[in-house]
């Protein structure tokens, strides 16, 4: 496929896209009519009975199971949870909106489309060693990975998302790299992590409202120590690890994807990690003031955080098999070169609550 063909492609989709939006919003205006009237709430009967689980919806929608998940991660498929637990489920009027959206079936096998390297440069119409050092640099992001044979973690983009890449940065598939990337990645940078991190973040956070449950989002960038420094209250950090998303249908099954998982998962750039500790104290802060974190003894009283669904609409303010991971993120600013050690006294202003300490303080 040509450069010229991708372009057609993203015009195709955006199209498609646009349809959807449409047909999205008039199912949800359906979903409200359907409610009891001087309840508020649907009847528990009728939506147990109007689900199918995950492996069924797949099947409808004529995608692998991979995809399926990948777009429930997207946010391209609704799901909601079980009765009485167990894994998410997916309404019949969720699959029927699908079925009738444009270009079904392949449709939405084409939105999750992946690509590696190669198949990627080809796509682009460029050399896989450009695409790399595009992917380096921060120009295209990873939606998701795996391991290979020799447990190294190998990216995997949106065929959808280069399309749209080749169509905004034409400038960037030809000629030479720009002076400020070159010396970049001579520097040894390598963005790919970090723009899978931001944007698995940015999809966990358009999928809840509950304050904790987003301030546990945050938190999960930050590995202990620096967890310790922005929330001491231990109470609040075992309730952040109690209210931390999962992947909708579970970990990575192998323990080398689960601690390649864990890994990726942390800030590891000091800028970086400056920017996760100022968007935890944010949420924190709204977390706090929505209601306490529970303590030893508490009787059930404290309202608890409510079950992530893909779909939820994202609280106004801030801001896997090894499978699903996650439009480009905030960008990071700047920060200082390093953070003090665990210890540093509490303050109530936002820096000394983020670790810092004044240039008179030694």
């Amino acid at each position: 496929m040509t450069v010229k063909e991708v372009r057609r492609a993203h015009v195709r989709t955006q199209g498609a896209r646009a349809e959807c939006g449409k047909v999205r919003a008039d199912v949800r205006a359906g979903d409200v009519s359907t409610r009891v009237e001087g309840e508020g709430e649907p009847t528990s009967s009728a939506a147990q009975a109007a689900t199918v689980a995950a492996g069924r919806a797949a099947q409808e929608l004529g995608v692998r199971r991979a995809e399926f998940e990948l777009a429930v991660h997207l946010g391209l498929i609704a799901v909601v949870d079980a009765p009485g637990g167990g894994r998410p489920r997916v309404h019949e009027e969720e699959i029927a909106r699908l079925r009738e959206q444009p270009g079904f079936p392949d449709g939405l096998a084409e939105r999750v489309r992946t690509v590696g390297t190669a198949e990627g440069a080809a796509l682009l119409d460029i050399a896989p060693a450009r695409f790399t050092r595009l992917a380096r640099a921060g120009c295209v992001s990873p939606v998701t990975f795996y391991l290979n044979r020799y447990r190294a973690v190998v990216w995997l983009y949106l065929a959808d998302e280069l399309a749209a890449f080749a169509s905004r940065e034409t400038e960037l598939l030809a000629g030479r790299t720009p002076s400020g990337m070159r010396t970049m990645l001579e520097s040894g940078a390598d963005w790919r992590p970090r723009n899978w991190r931001s944007q698995r973040i940015d999809r966990l956070l358009n999928r809840t409202s509950d304050p904790w449950v987003r301030t546990a989002v945050q938190a999960s960038a930050l590995d202990p120590v620096q967890l310790a420094e922005v929330v001491d209250d231990p109470y609040e950090r075992a309730y952040l690890v109690r209210v931390r998303p999962e992947p909708v249908f579970g970990r990575p099954g192998s323990m080398a994807a689960r601690e390649a998982m864990g890994e990726l998962m942390l800030a590891d750039d000091p800028d970086e990690i400056l920017w996760r500790r100022v968007n935890l104290t944010l949420e924190l802060d709204g977390a706090r003031e929505d209601r306490p974190a529970p303590r030893p003894g508490d009787d059930g009283g404290i309202r608890t955080a409510p079950t992530v669904r893909a779909g939820a609409g994202p609280r106004t303010g801030t801001a896997i098999p090894a499978s699903a991971a996650e439009p480009a993120p905030p960008s990071d600013r700047p920060g200082a070169s390093g953070f003090p050690a665990a210890g540093v006294p509490t303050g109530k202003g936002l820096l000394a609550r983020l670790g810092w300490r004044g240039r008179g303080d030694g």
